[in-house]
C-alpha cells in the first residue's frame, strides 16, 4: 500500500455525523466502506489544546470507479486530507 502525506482541504458531508462523501482534487468521492474514528495518537500534525484532533479513515471511491483510503482530521478551517492510500 503506498501513502502520500497531504494537507489539502476537502469538502466533507456526513450523514448521522458520519463521512459520506467528499470534494477532493477535482472529483467527487462516495465513502464505500464503513468509515473508522480515528484520535490524536495516531496522527503526525500538532495537536491544538484544548480542542484534540480527531478525524476519519475510510475508502473512497470516484465516478470512474478510482478507489483510495483517506485519512481526513477535523482542523480550524474544516477537514484536511493528511494521508491517502493507493
Amino acid at each position: 500500500m503506498n501513502a502520500q502525506t497531504l494537507e489539502q482541504l476537502v469538502m466533507l458531508w456526513m450523514v448521522n455525523d458520519i463521512p459520506a462523501r467528499m470534494v477532493f482534487a477535482g472529483k467527487r468521492w462516495r465513502v464505500t466502506d464503513m468509515p473508522t474514528r480515528i484520535r490524536d495518537s495516531i496522527w503526525s500534525v500538532p495537536i491544538e489544546k484544548p480542542h484534540p484532533l480527531y478525524g476519519w479513515r475510510f475508502q473512497g471511491t470516484d465516478d470512474a470507479g478510482e478507489s483510495y483510503v483517506f485519512d481526513v482530521y477535523k482542523g480550524e478551517r474544516g477537514w484536511p486530507v493528511h494521508n491517502t492510500y493507493a
